[in-house]
């Protein structure tokens, strides 16, 4: 570190470490909060699954929003990527859904007497795909594509997908007639799975509040454009910049090594796992105004990036144990690195 300042002002309460970062996070922790700040004119508490979107975005990673209905899963991240002035789809998935509704299809051209390739709506930088757990298996597999390896293959050729590409898919945990569960694979490609809980009744009664004084307002009218596709990219260049030490490195990976011998777990992590640690950690550091990352911010993303990716064993799950629980007992089980 370049330099440590410590304020001895004051009661020994309010001294603090003031550090001198090595890269310029300023413009990058003004956009963050400006994010926050437009969506917080609508959405009412839902910091974390905000700041979590967030990282994401920064990270370059895919999100599982899982809640029951009504907890503003869909609109929250509508109004996510309506602060990004960048092209956005939504797609409703259903059971009868095909390949071609969501990648596209070719079209035969009269008069070129050839086909042509018509896009679907998976060409766009932000996709949000309602209720994902409702299309077929040919229709996950299609997306799979998509989201592993930001390209799709039609009658053989291949389509890359225009820079930022990030999709942001919703299931409800509870209903469950009328649904496909998502392949391990697919799951894996996810960085986060986020669980979308009941408001505080202090919020609730905001959001109340709010929607008596919008009257027929319609509230995501009220939503300015924040980033652009260069700015999130540019941003995205500087978490990869974040310092990591080598002792946090060795923090990361065992925490994912002790979930592939824990007694709990059927399967444990891979280490796509252990590298979407890394780089959710760097972006937490970074929205924190530090270009170096803690043990903390490896604690505070560890659970939400593994806990779709382990099973538990069936003794365990029917025990009402759950893979977030495991997750925290195996952080505890660890030293934090000093």
């Amino acid at each position: 570190m370049d330099e440590i300042d410590i304020n001895t002002s004051g009661s020994s309460e309010e001294n603090e470490l003031q550090f001198n970062n090595r890269i310029d996070l300023t413009a990058l922790q003004e956009a963050v909060q400006q994010i926050k700040d437009e969506i917080g004119k609508v959405i009412v508490g839902q910091d974390q699954f905000i700041e979590l979107l967030i990282i994401s975005i920064l990270a370059n990673g895919h999100s599982l929003i899982e809640g029951v209905p009504g907890v503003a899963k869909t609109v929250t991240a509508k109004l996510l990527a309506r602060t990004m002035n960048v092209d956005f789809s939504r797609i409703q998935f259903t059971p009868d859904l095909m390949p071609s509704d969501i990648l596209g299809t070719s079209i035969f051209n009269v008069k070129t007497s050839e086909f042509e390739f018509k896009e679907g709506p998976i060409f766009s930088n932000i996709i949000l795909i309602d209720e994902i757990n409702r299309a077929p298996a040919k229709t996950q597999a299609a997306l799979f594509e998509a989201m592993a390896e930001r390209q799709i293959t039609i009658d053989g050729k291949q389509y890359g997908m225009e820079a930022p590409f990030l999709v942001f898919a919703t299931q409800n945990p509870i209903e469950q007639e009328g649904t496909y569960a998502l392949p391990e694979a697919q799951l894996d490609r996810f960085l986060f799975k986020i669980d979308v809980g009941y408001p505080s009744l202090q919020e609730e009664i905001k959001i109340l509040e709010g929607q008596h004084e919008r009257k027929d307002e319609n509230p995501t009218m009220s939503i300015s454009s924040v980033l652009t596709s260069e700015k999130i990219a540019e941003y995205q260049h500087t978490i990869q910049q974040i310092i990591v030490e080598k002792n946090l490195m060795h923090y990361i990976a065992s925490i994912v090594h002790r979930t592939r011998d824990n007694a709990n777990l059927y399967l444990g992590a891979s280490p796509r796992a252990s590298l979407s640690i890394l780089i959710a950690s760097k972006a937490m550091a970074a929205i924190n105004g530090r270009d170096f990352v803690t043990p903390d911010d490896i604690k505070n993303v560890a659970p939400t990036v593994l806990k779709h990716r382990i099973i538990l064993t069936p003794e365990r799950e029917m025990e009402g144990f759950t893979t977030d629980r495991i997750v925290r007992q195996i952080i505890e089980t660890i030293e934090i690195p000093k």
